[in-house]
């Protein structure tokens, strides 16, 4: 049985460590508002990007002057994952989920003997997939600088996807994120950006646009600012993610801690009462012995 010492000190440690998650929840929730605001503030916009290029695609789609990005390579051979986490922990299992489902996809791609090649954004990620698949990681995008997302940042990422792509490295790649949906619930999705997949192909009304110049110069123009858009929603939405899934981590944190201090505390009291009983009948004992 613990002394009443050990009980004590443990007593203070969790409440200490209740100190320190209670106070990270409070800066998560305050995060998370500003992360969801520019998740969902940038939703309207993807979503009309994807239904424009979807009635440009479905009209240049057969056309053997459309662009690579859109036809693809007539090959899917290599493929190259973008497998997008935090930088940091403490997030329940908002990173391993991410990287559960590129694993999924990486074994099976390997399965049916295609080359699979990885590029990770955020630390995490990395650091998980290192240990079965460090011979597929060829670069890694660190994050940790970075204060405030911006496009920027995602249009980095989409020039150097873009640059291999273009030099032949592979060629279908996919993006891995977690879509914010609730603080309770973050969703995993792998997204392919090539060859450029489009939700919202054709339109629902079946009106006929003319362009001007013809589709395929626009699709040229339009389609690596439609992956950079992309990848700037995913690492938007993963922000979100990241904050509402650290927010309901360290609630739990807080509450378990909190179970513990009750239950510790009872333990505290039972072994003193023990203890002074014990003195009392010492007490007793030697005064009847006189």
């Amino acid at each position: 049985m613990p002394s009443l010492k050990d009980l004590k000190i443990r007593i203070d440690s969790i409440k200490s460590t209740r100190k320190i998650t209670k106070a990270m929840q409070m800066v998560a929730a305050a995060k998370l508002r500003k992360a969801q605001d520019a998740a969902e503030a940038a939703r309207p916009y993807a979503d009309r990007m994807d239904a424009v290029l979807g009635n440009l695609a479905s009209a240049a789609a057969n056309s053997p002057t459309a662009p690579t990005l859109l036809r693809g390579t007539g090959s899917d051979n290599v493929h190259l994952l973008v497998v997008a986490t935090a930088e940091r922990g403490l997030c329940g299992g908002f990173n391993s989920s991410i990287v559960k489902l590129a694993r999924t996809h990486i074994a099976k791609l390997l399965g049916e003997g295609k080359t699979v090649k990885v590029i990770t954004v955020g630390k995490k990620g990395r650091e998980q997939l290192r240990r079965d698949y460090s011979a597929h990681l060829i670069d890694h995008v660190d994050m940790s600088g970075v204060k405030k997302l911006g496009y920027a940042d995602a249009q980095a990422i989409a020039r150097d996807i873009l640059g291999r792509f273009d030099a032949g490295e592979f060629d279908v790649a996919t993006l891995f994120f977690s879509r914010f949906e609730s603080v309770i619930s973050q969703k995993p999705t792998a997204l392919q950006v090539i060859p450029a997949v489009f939700e919202g192909e054709g339109d629902a009304a079946g009106t006929n646009y003319e362009y001007e110049p013809e589709e395929e110069a626009i699709l040229a123009d339009l389609l690596p600012r439609s992956i950079a858009t992309q990848i700037f929603t995913g690492l938007l939405e993963n922000a979100a993610s990241e904050q509402g899934a650290r927010m309901s981590a360290m609630d739990n944190a807080t509450r378990n801690a909190g179970e513990m201090i009750d239950k510790l505390t009872i333990e505290f009291n039972r072994t003193r009462q023990a203890v002074i009983t014990n003195e009392l009948i010492e007490i007793i004992s030697g005064a009847e012995a006189l």
